[in-house]
C-alpha cells in the first residue's frame, strides 16, 4: 500500500488530506504536535480533530513530532522509505503578528521544518510528489501598490486592469515589505523550488488565498472566516485591523485545495508554483464577509474597526487561476463562499456550544 505523509495532520489542510486520501488507498501518516495552541493559545489547539481522525480514518498512523527534530522526523521516513508516494506538507507557524513575537521560533517552523522534509524526502523516497502549502504572502505587500477603487463595501480593481481576475505568477517578490512570517514562507518556498530544480524533485508550491473550511480552529490572530463566524455566533467582540474593513480575500475550501493537490500527484511536475484559491467568485471583504456571517447565523456581530493595519497584509488578493487550471483542467471547485461559511458555522454549533 503507498504511503502518504502529511504534516500538520490535524490542522485545515491537513486533516481534510488525511481523510481524502485515505479513502484513495493510502496509507496515511500524520505529523502534528498541535503547536497551534502554543501559538495562539488552547482555544485554537487541534487535538479534537487530531481525536476525530483516530476514530474515523481506518490506518491512521499518527505521529507526534515536531518538525524541526531533524532525527525525530527520519524515524518517520526511514521504516517506509520508497513506499513513500507522496507528502504534504502543510505545518506552519500562520501568523503575521506571532512571528514578530519569536522570529526564530517561526523561522525554524516554517524554514529549517520544509528543508527538513525535503531532505529526508530526497533520502529515501525521492521518486515521491511534495507538495508544499504556500502562501500569498511571499508576494509582500506588493499587491498593495495596485490602483484600487473604493467603493462602498470593498476595494476593487478596474475592470480593465490585468489583475482585475485575480493575480497570477508574474508577480515579483522582491523590493516589498513581507513580514517575518511572510520571509520564513518564502524561504521555504524557495527551497521546494530547488530541491525540485537542483535535485529533480517532484516538487509543487500552493500559495494560497484564504484557506478556509469546516475544521479550521480559527484563532484570533490567524482563520478569518472560521474566527469571524464564532465571534458572530458566541457574541465575542470581534477587531478589524486597518482598511476599513473593505480588504479584500478570496476564499477556498479546504476540500477544494486537496482535490488541487491530488491532481498534481496524478501528474507531477519539477519545481512548479501555482497561486490557488477561491478566485473572484468566492471573495469577499470583511465587511461582505460579517454580513454573510450575520445571514447565517441570525446574530449580529459585535465589531470594531482599527486604524492600524497589520504588517505585509493585503489590501486586496484574489487568486487567478488559470496557470493550475490549464495545467489541470479536470479540477473544479465544489464549494461557494456561502456553502464554505454555512459549513463553517454548523461545525461551530456543535464545536463551541452555540
Amino acid at each position: 500500500m503507498p504511503i502518504a505523509i502529511i504534516t500538520g495532520s490535524a490542522g485545515l489542510i491537513g486533516s481534510e488530506a488525511v481523510e481524502y486520501f485515505a479513502v484513495k488507498g493510502f496509507e496515511v501518516v500524520g505529523i502534528d504536535n498541535d503547536m497551534r495552541s502554543y501559538f495562539f493559545g488552547p482555544q485554537a489547539s487541534t487535538r479534537w480533530n487530531e481525536d476525530n481522525l483516530k476514530a474515523r480514518v481506518q490506518g491512521y498512523i499518527h505521529k507526534n513530532l515536531d518538525i524541526r527534530d531533524y532525527e525525530q522526523l527520519k524515524t518517520v521516513f526511514e521504516p517506509f522509505n520508497k513506499d513513500i508516494r507522496l507528502v504534504i506538507h502543510s505545518a506552519a507557524q500562520p501568523s503575521h503578528d506571532w512571528a514578530a513575537r519569536e522570529p526564530l521560533t517561526d523561522f525554524s517552523v516554517n524554514a529549517n521544518g520544509t528543508l527538513n522534509l525535503l531532505e529526508l524526502t530526497r533520502q529515501f523516497c525521492p521518486e515521491a510528489v511534495f507538495i508544499f502549502t504556500s502562501t500569498n504572502k511571499v508576494y509582500g505587500d506588493l499587491p498593495n501598490e495596485l490602483p484600487f477603487i473604493e467603493k462602498d463595501s470593498r476595494y476593487e480593481l478596474p475592470q480593465d486592469h490585468i489583475f482585475y481576475e485575480g493575480i497570477d505568477e508574474t508577480m515579483g517578490i522582491d523590493q516589498c515589505k513581507h513580514s517575518l512570517f511572510g520571509a520564513s514562507k518564502t524561504a521555504a518556498d524557495i527551497l521546494v523550488q530547488e530541491y525540485g530544480r537542483y535535485f529533480g524533485m517532484k516538487t509543487g508550491c500552493f500559495r494560497g488565498g484564504c484557506l478556509t473550511g469546516p475544521n479550521h480552529s480559527g484563532a484570533r490572530l490567524h482563520g478569518f472566516l472560521s474566527y469571524l463566524m464564532k465571534c458572530c455566533a458566541t457574541g465575542e467582540k470581534y477587531t478589524i485591523f486597518g482598511y476599513k474593513g473593505k480588504q479584500v480575500r478570496d476564499n477556498i475550501h479546504s476540500y477544494d485545495l486537496v482535490t488541487a493537490f491530488e491532481q498534481f500527484y496524478l501528474n507531477p511536475r519539477s519545481a512548479e508554483v501555482y497561486n490557488i484559491g477561491g478566485g473572484r467568485p468566492n471573495s469577499c471583504s470583511i465587511l461582505e464577509a460579517i454580513e454573510m456571517c450575520e445571514e447565517i447565523s441570525g446574530r449580529t456581530l459585535d465589531f470594531t474597526i482599527s486604524n492600524e493595519n497589520r504588517v505585509g497584509d493585503h489590501i486586496w488578493y484574489i487568486s487567478h487561476l488559470g496557470k493550475f487550471k490549464a495545467d489541470y483542467p479536470q479540477w473544479q471547485q465544489r464549494y461557494t463562499l456561502k456553502e464554505t461559511l454555512q459549513q463553517i458555522y454548523e461545525n461551530s454549533s456543535s464545536r463551541f456550544q452555540i
